[in-house]
């Protein structure tokens, strides 16, 4: 037999290895909503804003189990569902002139059957980073029901205290500082 016979007789007989390779989705602002619950007036009521206005990449890797997630969130878009405490929070809380955007990065980590349970992550507002963990309460990857290209979903959450980053407004008149923030997040295959 000929080295050449050889050397192909003995790379069929190898196992056959594939290698996954990550997966970038891009972050639909339309179907993406972080959102902070904050007190109101020393446990009167919560107060819940939403960011209608984001984007970002989630990178994939479902064999190794292994990704991270990227969002940075427009604060000027905050709504809270009345104008007068978008205005608040916006000119007189998170100052949204001098700091536009507030950004969330990470690692998606702790996986069960395939799927992340924790992001370790890093949230950036008003210009303060700080390590923030996100528990992952929900997450799936599936074909897009119109065109099928594949979507992946989540929904995260975390406490933090707001003090941490400057977000100092009330707190001296008995606001409470611990703040909720939820990810609600769908990304996809961008189309080619």
């Amino acid at each position: 037999m000929n080295k050449k016979a050889l050397l192909l007789a003995t790379l069929c007989s190898l196992p056959f290895v594939s290698f996954a390779e990550p997966v970038t989705y891009i972050v639909d602002s339309a179907h993406t909503y972080p959102a902070f619950e904050a007190d109101h007036q020393g446990g009167l009521s919560l107060w819940r804003g939403k960011i209608n206005s984001t984007s970002g990449v989630v990178i994939f890797d479902k064999e190794a189990e292994t990704g991270t997630v990227s969002v940075e969130m427009d604060m000027n878009t905050i709504d809270f569902g009345f104008d007068a405490m978008n205005f608040s929070a916006t000119d007189h809380i998170i100052f949204a002139a001098d700091f536009p955007t507030a950004s969330y990065t990470g690692e998606l980590v702790e996986f069960v059957d395939g799927a992340p349970t924790k992001i370790d992550g890093t949230l950036t507002l008003m210009g303060v980073s700080r390590d923030l963990d996100l528990d992952i309460n929900q997450f799936l990857c599936k074909p897009h029901f119109r065109h099928g290209r594949e979507i992946c979903g989540a929904d995260a959450s975390a406490s933090f205290n707001r003090g941490d980053f400057g977000v100092d407004y009330g707190l001296d008149t008995g606001f409470l500082p611990e703040v909720k923030l939820s990810i609600s997040i769908e990304a996809g295959i961008p189309e080619s």
